[in-house]
């Protein structure tokens, strides 16, 4: 079975969806308010937080490249909001002590050494890196479970990044996503979780989006999501290039019990549940005598119907097969109808 176990936790098909909040670079490098969204995570119960590791130097070239969801340079933005190593280290032994799972995303070889120094138990790799091939190879000697983004690429180079994967035997978890800040809702394209369901049967699927409501991740639980990831802060007016698609706790909260919800309303099969029973007792309709019946009268339209409780021997739908037989004995006028009043 296609199962990633981070720490304790399971996940695949038979376990609940796990939500990560995404933190990211949401705390703009200010620790203080990486520890309030830890905290705020936390209080809502989410099981798993994602932070976003960035070694400047070792990940760009000096660049004047504006991402479309923001007004500065990605080299000012990145300068501005990585955390350092013991920032990194203090803020996963904080996680770790709220009982919560620590991932980081690391954006360059540099990065990936940091995190394995820290310990980390898993690698989130981000949409961008999805085919950068000499970096899943670098981390997937690791042999840790990786959790794979898929946006900006196509089954044929999601397929690559698998194979390096695959030889390493590392489990792997794919996240279909959309990179596009915000998604519109007829761009997150659910459908392509059954795409990755058949190219990569061994995977766990899941996704990240980014999109503004939890709707998308809601709804992919039903199509064999099994990791949710979206964008958190505490405070949706702090600044910052991803706090207009972040959820916030209240968000968070919804998301994670709206998840846990579909779970399990998800499989089963359409049959009578014996936890029904009471709810047949009043609300099935029973044949019945509108009338008095006289012993060897012929039952008809005219002396029999169908009325509530449940509770008679006959059901509704057995009314057309009393219909021409005789009375054995006499019925009163609203006695539920019994297989011993009738001949054959």
């Amino acid at each position: 079975m296609n199962e990633l176990i981070i720490g304790d936790r399971k996940i695949g098909p038979e376990h609940p969806p796990l939500v990560i909040a995404e933190i990211g670079i949401n705390h703009e490098g200010s620790f203080d308010k990486a520890i309030q969204m830890i905290d705020d995570a936390a209080s809502v119960g989410c099981e798993c937080v994602k932070f976003q590791t960035h070694v400047v130097d070792d990940e760009m070239i000096p660049n004047n490249v504006i991402p479309g969801n923001a007004k500065e340079s990605i080299w000012e933005i990145m300068n501005r909001c990585a955390l350092t190593k013991e920032e990194e280290r203090e803020l996963k032994k904080y996680t770790e002590a709220k009982g919560m799972i620590f991932l980081s995303t690391p954006f360059s070889r540099a990065a990936a050494v940091q995190l394995e120094e820290l310990g980390v138990l898993a690698y989130k790799i981000g949409s961008g890196e999805c085919n950068n091939y000499p970096l899943i190879e670098h981390i997937a000697r690791y042999g840790k479970p990786v959790i794979l983004s898929t946006g900006m690429n196509n089954l044929e180079s999601i397929e690559k990044a698998v194979a390096i994967l695959r030889k390493h035997n590392t489990p792997f978890a794919l996240l279909h996503c959309t990179s596009i800040y915000p998604t519109p809702y007829d761009k997150v394209r659910l459908g392509a979780l059954e795409e990755l369901a058949q190219a990569f049967p061994d995977a766990v699927l899941g996704l990240s989006d980014h999109s503004l409501s939890n709707y998308p991740s809601l709804g992919a639980v039903a199509l064999g999501a099994r990791i949710l990831e979206r964008h958190f802060t505490s405070d949706k007016s702090w600044p910052g290039p991803d706090i207009s698609i972040s959820m916030d706790p209240t968000d968070l909260k919804e998301l994670i019990e709206g998840s846990r919800a579909i779970f399990q309303a998800l499989g089963g099969r359409k049959n009578v549940l014996k936890e029904e029973q009471p709810t047949i007792d009043f609300a099935y309709a029973c044949v019945v005598a509108i009338r008095d019946i006289r012993a060897g009268e012929e039952l008809s339209m005219e002396n029999i119907w169908v009325k509530r409780p449940g509770t008679g021997e006959i059901k509704a739908e057995h009314f057309d097969s009393l219909l021409g037989k005789k009375a054995l004995s006499q019925i009163k006028q609203n006695e539920q109808i019994r297989w011993a009043h009738v001949n054959g």
